[in-house]
């Protein structure tokens, strides 16, 4: 029962699971941490530390205070900025990916199926994250929704820092841990990182996924030529670190062949299998090392009706060997004396679709260069943005995970696999959603960039996304394909102080604050609160109706129902509930009185019981 106890804990939080020594006898055994797991379940430091194998730096407590630390902030819409705001299924979050992150955890809880990154180096001159701790929750919620985002949340990481590698693990190792919760049970996380922090965050992954999770570094071959300024060895390589939520869920990772893979299917068509294409031969005799199983020791019989004994054993049992050879599927070969038994391999199956292979751990014939080459066509300057991603290489390793799901980006940069995630859905006919999130990082008035119109990171990648989706629709025009996506800009609550701290109000000050929301925020602003709040899916369409001369707004038909006009009559509510909304939404300052409030409350218990309503 300890052993299952210890299982279920690691489950829920693999990083409190280490070795240790039985004190006993001395045997290195699996147990958990409790002074990690007391960690995990609290929102502030605790104290106490022991001997263990772990990955450990200056400030990783303070980190996961971060990913665990409550916030007070929304996701406020701009449509102005968006495209085909209402239909589409895409969204871009600009803001800081922390908050982004936690905001996001509620609605999208166990069903990101992809999450690519990829994040600052920590080469030196790289700008990492600067993340701020709660000191109390009470405190911490006031001190959040009163601060406005101000795009200065970046800071350059020296390699003359004292904490040159603890700052840029403190940075990542929050949003690791919230980005896991997002992950399908049989979803990915794919890291892009090179030699400077490889082996740092194999250990991290390692911590918050779990060792037992890690799929594969691939390494991405990104350049063709060498570099003069480099010293010692050209370095023509980075790494794509592969996690998965739960790798006893993940199939085989499969490719299509290449074309030096399908020429090797040198055989001539069978005519009795030619929609199975040409053939190339196995031996049924492995090469390698396998199980002794005695059963697979038997004798076959050869054309000359001699026996064909295996030397070790053969690959098939007797059955399948008596199949294969009655649907003539063998090939028999004499060398010398010697009887050989193939199996043939079709370039195809019964269906008529080609074999794919498993992916190997290089990519090759992806370069940086070609990145560049790709903005500039589309901006017209291939230094519009420095170091961009090839959205072919993004498209890849969306080809590795499936056909379908959502794909999470949260370090954007220029929407590299926002653009692959178009073209790919293009490619294959698939049904891909991206969430790409960015912080507004200014680019410097001297860049390419800046010089373009776009100020901040987060308006260039926007715009290539626009210029991607159009162009593949352009050239496209008869393929169903959602180009659009939905902005969200992460800002202070749309709730007032008073809506956190109530006790912190003074009595002379209630009338002041007879209304929780703040004044400057829209009905749409309300919207987007209460559908992060109620967890509710970000990308659904969004419909409006006016009944009675009030804005009703509809999410996926009757998903929601929200009205935030004052002065809602009765004959509105009733209108709404006839419709049984699954919830249905009202700001307290709707109702004109109490007794309106109780009657629009007895209304939805008689007219649509099921119906979850709440009030603002």
């Amino acid at each position: 029962m300890t052993a299952e106890n210890i299982d279920k804990v690691a489950a829920i939080f693999p990083n409190c699971l280490v070795e240790t020594k039985d004190e006993k006898t001395g045997e290195v055994k699996r147990a958990i941490d409790f002074d990690q797991l007391r960690q995990e379940l609290s929102d502030r430091i605790v104290d106490g530390s022991r001997e263990r194998y772990h990955l450990d730096w200056p400030g990783k407590r303070e980190a996961l205070l971060a990913a665990n630390a409550p916030i007070a902030k929304s996701l406020r819409p701009c449509r102005e900025e968006s495209v085909d705001f209402d239909t589409t299924k895409n969204l871009f979050i600009e803001g800081d990916n922390l908050d982004a992150l936690k905001l996001l955890q509620e609605t999208y809880l166990g069903k990101v199926k992809m999450i690519y990154i990829d994040p600052p180096y920590n080469t030196g001159t790289d700008f990492l994250y600067r993340d701020d701790y709660s000191e109390k929750t009470q405190d911490f919620l006031v001190r959040s929704n009163q601060k406005n985002e101000k795009g200065d949340r970046l800071v350059v990481n020296s390699d003359a820092n004292g904490r040159f590698h603890s700052d840029w693990l403190s940075m990542l190792y929050p949003r690791l841990r919230l980005a896991r919760n997002l992950l399908t049970d049989d979803g990915l996380i794919l890291i892009s990182i090179d030699d400077h922090e490889v082996a740092q965050l194999r250990m991290l992954c390692d911590e918050v996924f779990g060792s037992k999770n890690f799929v594969e570094c691939l390494v991405w071959k990104r350049r063709y030529g060498g570099g003069a300024k480099e010293k010692h060895i050209v370095s023509i390589h980075e790494y794509i670190l592969i996690y998965a939520r739960d790798l006893s869920l993940i199939p085989d990772i499969l490719v299509d062949l290449s074309d030096d893979q399908v020429q090797r299917y040198y055989k001539l068509k069978d005519d009795n299998f030619e929609k199975l294409g040409p053939y190339r031969l196995q031996p049924l005799e492995p090469a390698g090392s396998m199980a002794d199983r005695p059963n697979l020791r038997f004798p076959v019989l050869a054309p000359d009706g001699s026996e064909i004994w295996p030397e070790r054993q053969w690959l098939w049992g007797k059955e399948k060997f008596a199949e294969a050879k009655e649907n003539g599927m063998l090939d028999f070969s004499k060398r010398g004396e010697k009887w050989q038994i193939s199996r043939k391999q079709y370039l195809r199956d019964l269906t008529g679709t080609q074999r794919k292979t498993k992916q190997n751990s290089i990519i090759d014939g992806i370069y940086g260069q070609g990145a560049s080459a790709e903005l500039g066509e589309l901006f017209g300057d291939k230094n519009t943005f420095l170091f961009p991603k090839p959205s072919a290489l993004v498209r890849q390793l969306i080809g590795l995970v499936g056909n379908d799901g959502i794909m999470l980006d949260f370090f954007a940069g220029s929407g590299s696999s926002a653009h692959a995630v178009i073209d790919y859905n293009l490619e294959t006919s698939s049904t891909w959603r991206f969430i790409q999130v960015q912080l507004p990082e200014k680019c410097e008035q001297t860049s390419a960039a800046f010089k373009a119109g776009f100020p901040t990171i987060a308006d260039l990648a926007k715009e290539r996304i626009r210029r991607a989706g159009n162009a593949a629709k352009r050239d496209n025009k008869t393929v169903v394909l959602d180009i659009g996506f939905r902005v969200l800009k992460v800002d202070t609550s749309t709730m007032a102080d008073v809506y956190y701290a109530p006790d912190s109000v003074k009595q002379a000050d209630l009338v002041a604050f007879a209304d929780n929301i703040k004044s400057e925020r829209t009905a749409e602003d309300l919207l987007f609160q209460v559908l992060v709040d109620w967890g509710v899916d970000l990308s659904l369409p969004i419909t409006q109706e006016n009944i009675a001369k009030k804005k009703i707004f509809f999410v996926d038909g009757n998903a929601l129902v929200a009205c935030f006009d004052t002065k809602v009559s009765e004959d509105v509510v009733k209108d709404i509930a006839k419709r049984k909304p699954l919830r249905a939404v009202f700001r307290d300052s709707s109702y004109s009185s109490d007794s309106v409030k109780i009657n629009i409350e007895q209304i939805f218990k008689l007219l649509s019981p099921e119906t979850e309503v709440k009030t603002l």
